[in-house]
């Protein structure tokens, strides 16, 4: 097998298994690892709308919409008319949310940790800074449009 499509076996193992990960622990809170994402960017953000927590979370709208309305009826955030638009909704946490992120940030520093027991601080940043940098690149590759083989 090639060396690229290593690389791409891997990280999407390692996807699969902190997605199976995470799921098992944050179920308790009735969130999921797609979920708990959206209270931590709302927690930096308050107020923001739903167009720039979707944005700012990296999912589609529809997507988006489903989660919020998801963590709305688990009585994690609420939606506030924007009082400068009329049109749109600004997201809050509710106090049920404030209460449990603490917990959530132990919960995942505890997982970090587990991962990557056997990582010296340095090996931490190399792998952070390098997986950094092949995101990038897969970003510019995707608003280039592709690349046709042989270019």
């Amino acid at each position: 097998m090639s060396e690229i499509m290593n690389f791409l076996k891997l990280n999407a193992k390692i996807f699969r298994n902190a997605q199976v990960y995470l799921d098992r622990i944050l179920k308790k809170y009735e969130l999921s690892s797609g979920t708990f994402r959206y209270l931590f960017i709302l927690e930096m953000n308050e107020g923001i709308s739903q167009n720039k927590l979707s944005r700012a979370v990296g999912n589609d709208k529809a997507m988006s919409s489903r989660t919020v309305m998801k963590l709305m009826e688990s009585g994690y955030i609420r939606k506030e008319e924007d009082k400068k638009d009329a049109r749109g909704c600004n997201l809050y946490l509710t106090d049920k949310a404030r209460e449990i992120i603490p917990k959530l940030h132990e919960e995942l520093e505890a997982f970090e940790n587990l991962i990557t027991i056997d990582l010296t601080e340095s090996e931490k940043s190399i792998v952070v800074n390098s997986l950094f940098k092949v995101f990038q690149n897969t970003q510019k590759a995707i608003e280039k449009g592709g690349v046709e083989i042989g270019e």
